[in-house]
């Protein structure tokens, strides 16, 4: 395996991994506004691990390669763990941001075992950035929610 990264490799996992972050953000707005637990920021941190768990098990396991296996457990496992994370009280779900960020943390950690370091680079990084810069979109969302109701 080459532990090297490319530009080419590095840019096709961001436009990858952005695509399916922006197909996410349309959806995560609609729950956001809609009040629901799950929303801006979860949505596509989802979104963007789902990709890179699987574009991680395309560029190291051959089609049908035993090894998938072991990716489907931890994707699983990691899925349950994050669950833990999520606290319905009160008519109101939090948690999910939380939950969303272990499961990429998970394939951050698959990625660098597999060394596909590229693909951990870019979703540390979108991870971040949705946590980091949500918080504001989410604060206004809320704000603008609270004064409706």
């Amino acid at each position: 395996m080459e532990m090297g990264i490319t530009l080419e490799e590095l840019f096709r996992y961001v436009s990858l991994m952005g695509i399916a972050y922006v197909l996410a953000l349309p959806i995560g707005l609609n729950r956001e506004m809609k009040a629901h637990g799950a929303g801006l920021r979860t949505f596509p941190i989802v979104a963007i691990s789902a990709c890179a768990f699987l574009l991680v098990g395309r560029a190291v396991l051959p089609e049908g390669d035993p090894q998938a296996r072991l990716m489907y457990g931890l994707m699983t496992g990691i899925g349950f763990i994050g669950g833990g994370a999520i606290i319905k009280g009160n008519g109101e779900v939090s948690g999910t941001a939380t939950a969303a960020s272990i499961w990429a943390t998970g394939a951050i950690g698959m990625a660098v075992a597999y060394q596909q370091y590229a693909i951990g680079i870019v979703l540390s990084a979108a991870n971040f950035l949705t946590l980091y810069l949500g918080m504001s979109a989410k604060k206004e969302l809320n704000c603008d929610r609270e004064e409706k109701g």
